[in-house]
């Protein structure tokens, strides 16, 4: 790859990683297809994609620690109560149809945010709830469902943890924003690569370091942003994104 097209890689994993760092998902809106589009066949995109998506979540990791927006203990529970389920989603991608399978998950991510645009207050303000045995054992399995959906989709899951999190556990769009580009940008993403590349897909290496970095500064000044401004506008971005990536999946299979 040349100089041109090696910068054309970052701005464009930067621009994608900003936008899922501020809203709290969605990077593969922009990352993917263009690691299709520059030639990489799908399984390859994708593993590739998971890889460098990791650094989406260290670098919003940096800058949500030294805000303290993050919850240590919830992190570790989203990390856990996801991971089995983004292990399988990894191995059944192999055997699912992909544009039968991404054309449901636009059709879901759509109403994720009608849902939010309908609910006018969500997530302005936190509001615990459900942190009894039984509302984190439902809430487990709700993740573990969202972790499947990661393990073998390509964009949009980390809007579904984000919306959860907000919805089942009352957390502010700004904590709940935190909490998923951590567990799932750093944890469920780098299992999933792992599972992936196990699982026989193959991740192009050369492209890593240009990936890593425009997934790494994206997070950072997604989390920055997102530390700076109000709950209300964060909500707007994440709606926002959500019918963005809704469309681009269901574009996608038509």
């Amino acid at each position: 790859m040349d100089i041109l097209a090696t910068f054309g890689l970052f701005v464009g994993s930067l621009i994608a990683n900003t936008l899922a760092s501020l809203a709290g998902g969605g990077a593969g809106l922009l990352q993917l297809p263009l690691l299709i589009f520059l030639g990489l066949a799908f399984s390859v995109a994708l593993a590739t994609h998971k890889v460098a998506s990791v650094a989406l979540g260290l670098g919003a990791a940096i800058r949500h620690c030294r805000s303290g927006n993050l919850s240590p203990v919830l992190t570790v529970y989203v990390t856990l109560a996801g991971a089995a389920g983004v292990i399988a989603g990894a191995n059944l991608i192999l055997f699912i149809p992909g544009p039968t399978a991404e054309g449901l998950l636009g059709v879901f991510i759509i109403l994720l945010g009608l849902y939010s645009r309908a609910r006018k207050t969500l997530g302005h303000e936190a509001n615990p709830k459900h942190r009894d045995t039984l509302g984190m054992v439902i809430g487990c399995v709700g993740l573990s469902v969202i972790g499947v959906l990661n393990g073998s989709l390509t964009a949009g899951t980390g809007l579904f943890v984000t919306l959860f999190l907000v919805r089942w556990f009352g957390l502010d769009y700004k904590q709940a924003v935190a909490l998923t580009l951590v567990s799932v940008g750093l944890f469920w993403n780098g299992l999933g690569a792992i599972t992936l590349a196990i699982a026989g897909a193959d991740i192009y290496w050369p492209w890593i370091p240009a990936l890593l970095a425009g997934s790494l500064l994206g997070g950072y000044f997604g989390a920055y942003m997102a530390d700076k401004y109000s709950n209300k506008l964060i909500k707007i971005a994440f709606e926002l994104l959500t019918f963005a990536v809704g469309i681009k999946l269901l574009v996608g299979v038509l």
